[in-house]
C-alpha cells in the first residue's frame, strides 16, 4: 500500500465523518478541492470537480446549513439525513480511494465511509432530539452551529492535511462514545 493510498483513505474517512454532521458540506469541500486541482479523484468520480457539481453542491450546502437552524425542521431533516449519510459517506470514500482493487475499495467505502457517517449522524440526530425534548427546540440552533462548525473543521482538515482529519475523527468518536456511556449509565440508574 502506497502513501498515496493511505492519504486517500484518510481523506475519505475524514470527509465521511463530516458527512455525519452535514451531508452536503464535505461533498462541496471535495468538489472545491477537485475543481481547483488540489485533489484528483478516481476517473469515474471526476464529475464531482465539474462546475455544475460545484454549483449544485454549493447551493445544497447553503440550504442544508440554514435549514438546520430552524427548530423542528432540523428534526425532520435528521430523519431523512441518516440514510443519506450512509450513502454520501460511502460515495465520498469510494471517490477518494486511490490504487486499490475495486473489491477492497468498495468494502472500505461501505464499512469505513458509510459506517463512520452513519454512526456520527445517528449520534447527532439523537442529540438533537434530546435538545428538542429538553429545551423545546430553543437550543437546537446552538447545536446546529456546533455541528456545522465541526463539519467545516473536519472537512477542511481532510482536504488540507488528511492525517489531522483522522486524529479529529478519532477524537469525535471517542467523545461520542463517552457521551453515550454517560447517557446509558444515567438511564440505567433511573430504572433502578
Amino acid at each position: 500500500m502506497t502513501s498515496e493510498t493511505v492519504i486517500s483513505i484518510f481523506l475519505g474517512i475524514g470527509l465521511a465523518a463530516s458527512v455525519g454532521f452535514r451531508v452536503f458540506l464535505p461533498l462541496f469541500a471535495l468538489s472545491l478541492a477537485t475543481y481547483f486541482g488540489f485533489w484528483e479523484l478516481n476517473s469515474n468520480w471526476e464529475w464531482i470537480g465539474s462546475l455544475a457539481a460545484l454549483v449544485v453542491l454549493g447551493v445544497a450546502t447553503f440550504v442544508e446549513i440554514f435549514a438546520y437552524f430552524i427548530p423542528w425542521v432540523d428534526n425532520l431533516l435528521d430523519s431523512i439525513a441518516v440514510p443519506l449519510a450512509a450513502i454520501a459517506g460511502t460515495a465520498v470514500m469510494v471517490s477518494t480511494i486511490a490504487n486499490l482493487d475495486p473489491v477492497v475499495t468498495w468494502s472500505l467505502a461501505i464499512i469505513a465511509g458509510g459506517g463512520t457517517a452513519t454512526a456520527i449522524k445517528g449520534a447527532s440526530a439523537t442529540g438533537r432530539l434530546v435538545s428538542t425534548g429538553t429545551t423545546g427546540g430553543l437550543a437546537n440552533p446552538a447545536v446546529s452551529a456546533v455541528e456545522t462548525g465541526t463539519a467545516v473543521v473536519v472537512s477542511t482538515a481532510s482536504v488540507v492535511f488528511p492525517p489531522l482529519a483522522i486524529i479529529l475523527v478519532l477524537v469525535i468518536l471517542f467523545v461520542l462514545f463517552k457521551v453515550y456511556r454517560k447517557f446509558r449509565s444515567k438511564k440505567s440508574k433511573s430504572r433502578n
